[in-house]
């Protein structure tokens, strides 16, 4: 009787079981590198969406606080100053001119004052540099500094600034 060997066969039917038996080393590293490459032209796509979303979202808390100023208005018969800044929205401000018919609630949802999506504060001017009728309210942008391009452009409730 015959003993069956334990060890690979020989010849064209051992090299087919070879083959079909894993990768290479070369054909593993091709996947990885092909792997990085999509994903940095992936990553790169998706961040400079998230900054685009951080721009939109600006846009929109400023509608927001926009629409929060004008209730004041029009409870008070006018904008909080400079001085009271947007904290009046939340707090009667203490500081004249003292509004008369301020609400108990404030103005904002949340009782607070929404930072930038980059973490900063808005800017209020009352009267405005570009509104001299109302008022100027900007986020510096991504850099926090006056000025820049692309992300770090200021964005403001000014025509010229702000698209929304």
């Amino acid at each position: 009787m015959r003993e069956e060997s334990t060890s690979r066969p020989h010849g064209p039917a051992g090299r087919e079981l070879r083959r079909l038996a894993g990768f290479t080393l070369i054909e593993i590293m091709a996947v990885v590198v092909i792997i990085g490459l999509l994903s940095t032209i992936v990553g790169a796509v998706v961040f400079s969406q998230v900054d685009k979303a951080r721009v939109t979202t600006a846009q929109s808390q400023i509608k927001g606080l926009e629409s929060a100023l004008e209730f004041y208005r029009m409870d008070n018969a006018r904008y909080p100053t400079t001085e009271q800044g947007l904290q009046a929205l939340v707090q009667r401000p203490n500081i004249e001119p003292i509004p008369k018919n301020y609400r108990p609630e404030g103005y904002l949802a949340k009782g607070r004052v929404p930072l930038d999506p980059w973490g900063n504060p808005y800017e209020y001017r009352s009267p405005g540099e570009h509104n001299p009728y109302s008022f100027d309210l900007w986020s510096w942008g991504a850099d926090g500094a006056p000025g820049g391009e692309g992300n770090d452009a200021d964005i403001g409730n000014w025509s010229d600034a702000f698209e929304g």
